[in-house]
């Protein structure tokens, strides 16, 4: 990347800090699914943990955090399907 191009994509004053903080937030607003796996990746931190310490070792940290990570797509699949059944017009 050139400096110039660097320099074009930085802010130079407040104002247009405030106009990029802006088209970000309007950029989530449109596009859900970062935001979507984002905080599924947090709630992903909690709960890795929480299986670790309930298979008592036998499994390893990397088996937790994958199993839990299985468990939320599984809870979210479950969630989308719901909806599909029964609001089938919306999709």
């Amino acid at each position: 990347m050139k400096l110039t191009h660097l320099q074009r994509t930085l802010p130079q004053s407040s104002s247009q800090v405030l106009e990029t903080i802006a088209e970000i937030g309007s950029e989530w607003r449109r596009q859900k699914l970062p935001l979507y796996l984002f905080l599924g990746l947090c709630f992903n931190l909690i709960l890795a943990p929480a299986v670790f310490a309930a298979t008592g070792g036998d499994l390893s940290r990397t088996q937790s955090y994958w199993l839990a990570a299985l468990g939320l797509v599984t809870v979210a699949l479950a969630i989308y399907l719901f909806f599909v059944m029964f609001v089938p017009e919306r999709f």
